[in-house]
C-alpha cells in the first residue's frame, strides 16, 4: 500500500496513564501475589476476563469510539474515518494470560494501541481510513487447547464446527462443555463463521508487543521491527517398551521406554542444532516439553513415555528437514531397544512474513523519532501471524527485561512502552491517510 507524509498535529504519549492502566488492568486476576513481580492468571471467558472486557470498552466509550464484539468475543473499538468505506488501518493484541503469568504480555499492544488512538484523536488528527483497534480472544491456549483462537477464526483458518467442540479444559469445568457452550454463557452467540474477515477487510495491521526474549535488550536497541513470525509444528510420540520389577529385571532383558524416550529427545535437540548450523540462524527452534512417564514408580521399569513436541521455525521446509532427520533415528533406536515408536501429528501453522509497505511505514516513524530499530525474527507466535492472511501485517517489538516473559518477573520499562506506543501512533497515522 502507497503511503504518504501526512501533517500530522503535534501529539504526547501520556505515558503516566498508559502505566496506570496497565497496572489496573492486572488487578484483574485471581491469582495470589509473587514475591518477585506481578502475578496475573486472566483465563479466557472467566470473571476476570468478563471484568476487563467490561473495562476496555468504558475506556473506548469515553473517548467515542465505537464498539462491537463478535460471535467469539473478538471486540473492535473503531475510530471512524473521513473515508468509512475504505479498508480501516487495525492494530490490537490480546488480554487472556495464562497461570501466573505476567502483566505485560498482549495487553501493552492492546492499552498501547488504546492510548495511539486517544493520542492521535486529542491532537486532532482526521484520518482518512478508519482505525480500528481488535482486542483478540485466547491468544493463549490454557483453557481450550489450542492458541490464538480469536484470530484463526477471523483468518478462516479453524473450522467453525471443529472449533465449538473443542473441550473446555479447566479445572473444574462442567462435564461436556464446549467452546458453544462457554461463549454463549459468556455472551457472545451467532454461528462462528460470522467471525471471519475477507482478505482484504484491514489495509494494513501493526501489533505492538513486548519481545519475550533477550535481544534487543542484549544489543541495547530501544525497538524491534518483526519481518516474520516462525511458526510452530506439534507432535506427540508415544514409546512402548516393557515394564517389570526395578530389582527383578535384568538389565539385558530391559526395553525401557524412557531410556528410548531419552534417545528421542536429544534426537530433536542434535538435529536442530544442526539445522541452524547449516543456515547460519537459530531460526530453528524445537521443545520437549512433557515426558509422560507410565507407571510412574521409582521401583518400576517405565513400559510406556508419550513425549510432546513444539518445533518452530521460519522456514517450513527447514522445520520438516529436522523431523526427517529425527525420524530416522527413530527407526535406529526403535530396533536397537526393541521398542514401538508412534508419532501422531497435532498441527502444523505456516510462519507469516511481514508486509513491506508496514514495515516501510514503521521504519519512517523510527526515523522521524531518530530511533535505530532492529529488524528481528518473532519467534514467539502471535495473533498477527493470523491476521496475516487477511492484511499485510508487521510488529514492533519493545525490550524485555532479561528476555523474560509468562512469569510474574516478566517487565518492560514506562519508557520502552511508552516509546513503542509512540511509533506504533505515528505508524498508525501514516497508513490512515493514503
Amino acid at each position: 500500500m502507497a503511503t504518504t507524509a501526512p501533517v500530522l498535529p503535534a501529539f504526547e504519549i501520556d505515558e503516566a496513564r498508559l502505566s496506570r492502566e496497565l497496572a489496573e488492568l492486572a488487578t484483574m486476576t485471581s491469582v495470589e501475589p509473587s514475591a518477585v513481580g506481578t502475578a496475573v492468571t486472566r483465563v479466557v471467558f472467566t470473571s476476570d476476563d468478563h471484568t476487563a472486557r467490561a473495562w476496555l470498552k468504558g475506556l473506548a466509550d469515553e473517548e467515542g469510539f465505537s464498539v462491537r464484539a463478535d460471535a467469539v468475543g473478538n471486540t473492535f473499538f473503531r475510530w471512524e474515518g473521513a473515508d468509512p468505506k475504505l479498508a480501516a488501518i487495525a492494530s490490537g493484541s490480546h488480554v487472556d494470560a495464562i497461570p501466573h503469568a505476567g502483566m505485560y504480555d498482549g495487553t501493552v499492544g492492546v492499552l498501547g494501541g488504546l492510548e495511539a488512538m486517544r493520542a492521535l484523536k486529542a491532537a486532532g488528527l482526521k484520518p482518512l481510513r478508519s482505525i480500528e483497534l481488535v482486542l483478540l480472544t485466547s491468544e493463549e491456549p490454557t483453557r481450550f487447547g489450542i492458541g490464538c483462537l480469536g484470530s484463526r477464526l477471523i483468518a478462516g483458518v479453524l473450522d467453525a464446527a471443529r472449533a465449538d467442540s473443542l473441550p473446555d479444559l479447566m479445572p473444574k469445568a462442567e462435564v461436556g462443555a464446549t467452546l458453544a457452550t462457554v461463549r454463549a454463557e459468556a455472551g457472545f452467540c451467532g454461528p462462528l463463521e460470522s467471525c471471519r474477515l475477507e482478505a482484504g477487510h484491514y489495509a494494513g495491521w501493526v501489533e505492538l508487543h513486548i519481545e519475550q526474549g533477550p535481544l534487543l535488550e542484549r544489543e541495547g536497541m530501544p525497538l524491534g521491527i518483526v519481518t516474520s513470525i516462525a511458526a510452530p509444528a506439534g507432535y506427540r510420540f508415544t514409546i512402548e517398551g516393557v515394564g517389570g520389577h526395578a530389582g527383578a529385571l535384568l538389565m539385558p532383558d530391559r526395553r525401557d521406554a524412557l531410556c528410548a524416550a531419552s534417545e528421542v529427545i536429544l534426537s530433536i535437540e542434535r538435529h536442530t542444532l544442526a539445522a541452524n548450523a547449516a543456515s547460519g540462524t537459530n531460526d530453528t527452534v524445537a521443545t520437549v516439553g512433557t515426558c509422560d512417564v507410565h507407571p510412574g514408580a521409582v521401583n518400576s521399569v517405565p513400559s510406556r513415555v508419550t513425549l510432546q513436541l513444539d518445533i518452530r521455525d521460519t522456514d517450513p521446509e527447514r522445520r520438516e528437514s529436522v523431523m526427517q532427520s529425527v525420524r530416522a533415528d527413530i527407526d535406529g533406536i526403535s530396533e536397537r531397544r526393541a521398542v514401538t515408536i508412534k508419532e501422531e501429528f497435532v498441527n502444523a501453522d505456516a510462519p507469516a512474513t511481514s508486509g513491506a509497505g508496514i514495515v516501510q511505514a514503521i521504519e519512517e516513524a523510527c526515523a522521524a523519532e531518530k530511533i535505530v530499530a532492529k529488524k528481528m525474527v518473532s519467534r514467539a507466535y502471535h495473533d498477527s501471524s493470523f491476521m496475516a492472511r487477511i492484511a499485510p501485517v508487521a510488529m514492533i517489538f519493545i525490550p524485555s527485561r532479561n528476555g523474560v516473559s509468562h512469569r510474574p518477573d516478566e517487565y518492560s520499562s514506562p519508557e520502552s512502552i511508552a516509546l513503542g506506543t509512540r511509533i506504533l501512533a505515528l505508524t498508525l497515522a501514516k497508513l490512515a491517510s493514503a
